[in-house]
């Protein structure tokens, strides 16, 4: 595997925990939640492209940001 595939499988996996956990801190399935998202683009424009900052942080703090940035931005608070 080079470095870009290894990097690509790091976001994916990462978005996966923080969506899987933002479901369930939602109280949906992840599968609303992925709908959700991919809505509003959040899953490319936070998860993935801010994923250099939100990998640093615990996941609790990832679930939070992103249900809170969902939230947000379904409410038009962009």
């Amino acid at each position: 595997m080079d470095k870009n595939d290894n990097d690509t499988y790091r976001k994916i996996h990462f978005a996966v925990m923080a969506i899987e956990s933002g479901a369930a801190k939602l109280k949906i399935s992840g599968k609303e939640m992925e709908t959700r998202l991919q809505q509003q683009d959040l899953i490319h424009q936070r998860l993935i492209c801010q994923y250099e900052m939100l990998h640093t942080q615990s996941l609790e703090y990832v679930a939070d940001d992103i249900v809170e940035t969902l939230v947000n931005w379904e409410n038009g608070n962009k």
